[in-house]
């Protein structure tokens, strides 16, 4: 089976929630496109989960805060982190 798409197709200008979408699910992978417009977490809530997770910006940028580090990892576009 071929499947294909367009990582930038169907983005919202805006939103009030942060947009995620399934690309790929198999065992021990999942890839998801993750659409966010200037959303963030609650303060003092950290995410907590067991898997490995790899973040890339294909546009715009991020900054991504992580316990226990005094400053943020900023990701512009084509930029990726392991986290």
């Amino acid at each position: 089976m071929v499947r294909s798409g367009n990582l930038l197709a169907d983005i919202p200008a805006t939103s009030r929630d942060e947009r995620f979408d399934t690309l790929l699910a198999r065992p021990g992978v999942r890839i998801e496109r993750i659409v966010s417009t200037g959303q963030a977490s609650p303060e003092g809530f950290w995410y907590d989960q067991a898997e490995t997770e790899w973040v890339c910006v294909i546009a715009g940028a991020a900054a991504l805060l992580i316990e226990g580090e005094a400053q943020p990892h900023v990701l512009k576009a084509g930029d990726w982190l392991e986290i």
